[in-house]
């Protein structure tokens, strides 16, 4: 059984922090198993939940781009992507950074997906729970204390 650290979302950095992650994760669709990877990342960030990336090759869902970006001051431009599944495809349900800044340069085209729009993600055998809100994409779990960000009323803080 996995075991996370305890760890407080109030104490993460400013600016954000990538880190390798020592963990399996996987993710589901419509019963499959879409992602695996014990090759992760993920991104650490005052009040966030982490957000965790997977490298392209341990993909296997069809992913589609989709129209619009969005701007991360810490990693640059991200873009979108619909993630087929065998029964439904999932909406703008996973983003990549193609040219991220700085730090964030391992991540360049690696994949985060919105726990909410998948059917379970999981940490090693955590299951997760989607941070807070439409907007962030950061997987809750357990371990985690403090504040979470993405309620109403948090979105800019």
């Amino acid at each position: 059984m996995t075991s996370l650290p305890i760890e407080n979302v109030q104490a993460y950095p400013r600016p954000a922090v990538l880190e390798p992650v020592a963990e399996p994760l996987s993710i589901y669709l419509d019963d499959a198993c879409i992602a695996h990877t014990t090759r992760g990342y993920r991104v650490l960030e005052t009040h966030h939940a982490p957000t965790y990336y997977v490298p392209p090759e341990d993909v296997t869902a069809p992913l589609h781009p989709v129209a619009g970006t969005t701007f991360c001051e810490w990693k640059g431009v991200a873009r979108y992507f619909d993630v087929e599944g065998e029964r439904h495809v999932a909406r703008r349900a996973a983003w990549c950074y193609e040219r991220p800044s700085g730090a964030f340069a391992p991540i360049a085209g690696y994949l985060a997906f919105y726990a909410a729009s998948m059917q379970r993600c999981l940490v090693g055998d955590i299951e997760v729970i989607p941070q807070p809100g439409d907007f962030y994409g950061g997987w809750v779990t357990p371990n985690l204390r403090g504040q979470v960000k993405g309620a109403p009323g948090t979105r800019h803080w």
